[in-house]
């Protein structure tokens, strides 16, 4: 059910809101207290960045300062090939014709929160919302920002950051989602 409503403000071009996506990560990080994590996109409010601090010990935030442009070329070229669930990006993995899977010839399609008028809407509303919690982890002394375009340029930086947080974190540890 809370998915669904999640998804219903994603095809809008809205952030889900506070009380749905602090619900949603707390109840996933119960029972975490014992390993490292790290959280992608959360929080994006100064109202999640407090609940969460409630329930947390935060050690660092990191901030992926890519330029929105960046960000719109990327999500605007993806499309999908929805059986399968398999990802084409028109820039750096592109199918082999443009607008058919490359393994059953079926049409690719672009998801409604990929489409550039709502990318344009999601990144608004992210910057805006966004920015406080920057300045909030900022006073703390908790952020730590990386600025680029490109990941395998940016990547490294943040490696060796997270090598002086979590020295015994091996490289393969690192590039493994969990």
């Amino acid at each position: 059910e809370v998915g669904i409503l999640a998804k219903s403000y994603i095809d809008q071009g809205r952030l889900i809101p506070d009380d749905i996506m602090t619900q949603l990560m707390l109840s996933e990080l119960k029972g975490l207290d014992r390993y490292n994590w790290l959280l992608d996109g959360f929080p994006r409010t100064v109202a999640q960045a407090e609940a969460l601090d409630k329930e947390c010990q935060i050690d660092t935030v990191i901030d992926l300062d890519v330029p929105f442009e960046t960000i719109k070329c990327r999500l605007t070229a993806r499309w999908i090939h929805p059986a399968s669930g398999r990802v084409y990006n028109l820039e750096f993995s592109p199918p082999k014709v443009q607008g058919i899977d490359d393994i059953t010839g079926e049409p690719l399609v672009q998801r409604d929160d990929d489409k550039p008028e709502t990318v344009t809407k999601r990144l608004q509303a992210y910057d805006a919302q966004t920015k406080p919690v920057l300045e909030y982890y900022r006073k703390k002394g908790l952020l730590k920002s990386f600025s680029g375009t490109e990941t395998n340029k940016i990547w490294p930086h943040i490696y060796a950051f997270l090598q002086t947080k979590l020295p015994d974190v091996s490289q393969k540890d690192a590039t493994t989602p969990r």
